[in-house]
Parts: C-alpha cells; structure tokens; sequence
C-alpha cells in the first residue's frame, strides 16, 4: 500500500503559464462575467420591476437567471483571481464548496427548464385552465420543489465524491473542481463511484428531457390547429427561446459526461469546461431578449437602450 497523505487543498490547471496570457486570460473572463452578470441583472430587475410580466412565465424566467448568475459565480471568479495572482491553489473546503453549488444550480437550472415546458403546454393546450393550473401557490411550490430536489441531488453526489480518499495527486485537470476531475485523483476503486455519478446524471437528463420532449409534441400539434397565421407565430415565439436554451444546456451536459476520460490533462477538457460552465449562463439572457417582445419593452423602459428598440 503506498504512504496516504491528507489533502488539504487541490491544484487547479490553469490556461497557460506565460504571464501575458494569463493576464488576456483574467481579462477575457472578466468581460463574460461582467456580460453575464450584468445580462441575467437586468433580466431579473426589469421582471421585477414591470407588472405586465408578473406571470408564472417570468416568474420561473427569474429564477433561471439567479441560477445563472449563480452558476458562473461559483467557478469564473475564483479562475480570474487564480489568472492574476499566478496561482492555481483551491482550499479542500472552497473546493467541496463548488462542486456542491456548482451541481446545485445547474441541477436546478434543469429542473425549472422542465417546469417551464409544463407551463408553456397548460398555456397553448389548456388556455382556460392556465390560470388555475398555474397559480401564484403552485408557481412558488414546483420553483421550490426543484430547489429542494436539487439541493439534495447535490448533498448525494458531493458527499459521494469527497467520501473518496484523494492520495495520488491534488491536481485537477480543470479550471474549477469538477466531480469527473476529482474522481480521477481518488486513491481508492472509484468504478462504482463514476458509474453512480454517470447512471444519476443520465436519469435526470433523460427524464427531464423526455418530459420536455412529450410537453412540446402536444404544444405543436396544438399550435398547428390553430386557424390565424399570427397565432402560431405568437404562440411558437414563447417557445423557441425556452427550446434553445434547452438544447443548449443538454448537449454540453451530454458532451461533458459522455465524453471519455483521459488520465492526462487535455486542452479538450478545459474547452469542455468553458463550453458548459461558461457560455449558457452567458447566452440565455441573450437568447431571451432578442426572441421575447414583452422582454424587450421592458428592458427598453428599464434602460432605455435603442437596442431593445422595435425592428
């Protein structure tokens, strides 16, 4: 049996050792969190703000840009200090801290992404239920309910993971700590570990994505009978952002986890980070105000940028 060492802190791998990239490296990150935080803001402030958009659609559009807000705040800043003081040094705590948050907003994220295709086939299928079926108590319950569901998907994986004693190396081939990564480093058999991890993370996308599938099968046959031309258009545009950020956040979490492991460190995993970590939570605000007009208005009254302006 070789010498077990207690760790005590992780080594993160950083996107180059030369200064000058690490600082373009700092910059980079700096303006997609600042364009990301500064996106799901207004998103949320102008939801707030506008009465017209108190409905269950926005209520859940809300609580997905604090989940991206969250997301990206967990694992870009910590990367962006690490860039500027020239270290790659993550605490053992800090690290258990972000795997669990990390897999507590994306699970979430997914969870309401559901949810909201329910809410979208109650509209366009059952219209003279909608106000029923969706209201406020109901709203508030199924947003806590995948809170909730995801905290505790987070306790389970977290604890399963840091369960395992890390004795042959601290040296995460990723810029955040990531549950792959860390399984990689444990010093015991973790075969029963990645495969609970993969089985668990399969069953939720694939439920979830099944679930979402069925929702929009009903919606568009529903949509097809209606008569009016702008009546399709009206109820498909509802319904193609909410699809592409769906589509968006599967296939980077099926590329991510169906991707082969490889014991060396690989460029391919920290683009791999970038691509699921990084850009849904810096795209769905974008995806939201190009496609929604009520989105629009509203931040063009909250800002007043021509941006938002009427085509």
């Amino acid at each position: 049996m070789p010498n077990r060492s207690t760790v005590t802190e992780f080594v993160l791998r950083g996107f180059s050792d030369i200064r000058e990239l690490q600082v373009l490296h700092f910059v980079v990150f700096l303006v997609l969190y600042l364009a990301t935080f500064m996106g799901n803001l207004l998103i949320i402030i102008a939801i707030v703000c506008d009465q017209r958009l108190h409905t269950p659609l926005y209520f859940f559009l809300g609580n997905l840009s604090l989940l991206d807000l969250g997301s990206i705040s967990v694992t870009v800043p910590k990367s962006m200090v690490n860039s500027l003081l020239n270290s790659r040094l993550i605490s053992y705590p800090a690290c258990v801290a972000q795997v669990f948050l990390f897999v507590v907003f994306i699970s979430t994220d997914l969870a309401l992404l559901t949810v909201m295709a329910y809410d979208r086939y109650v509209a366009i299928c059952l219209p003279l239920h909608y106000e029923r079926v969706m209201n406020k108590g109901a709203c508030v319950q199924m947003a806590a309910s995948s809170w909730i569901t995801s905290i505790v998907y987070s306790v389970l994986h977290t604890g399963n993971t840091f369960r395992l004693p890390f004795c042959q190396s601290n040296v995460i081939d990723q810029f955040f700590c990531e549950i792959p990564q860390l399984l990689k480093l444990a010093c015991s058999d973790s075969y029963l570990s990645e495969v609970a991890l993969l089985a668990c993370s399969v069953i939720l996308g694939l439920t979830c994505f099944a679930f979402i599938i069925v929702s929009y099968v009903h919606i568009f046959k529903a949509v097809l009978r209606i008569p009016s031309e702008q009546g399709r258009h009206k109820a498909f545009s509802t319904c193609l952002p909410h699809l592409t950020v769906v589509s968006l956040l599967l296939f980077t979490g099926v590329f991510v986890y169906l991707k082969p492991t490889s014991s060396s460190a690989s460029n391919l995993d920290l683009v791999v980070g970038v691509l699921y970590a990084v850009v849904p939570p810096m795209m769905n605000p974008v995806i939201y105000s190009l496609r929604n007009k009520e989105i629009k208005t509203a931040l063009k009254k909250l800002t007043g940028w021509r941006l938002f302006s009427k085509n």
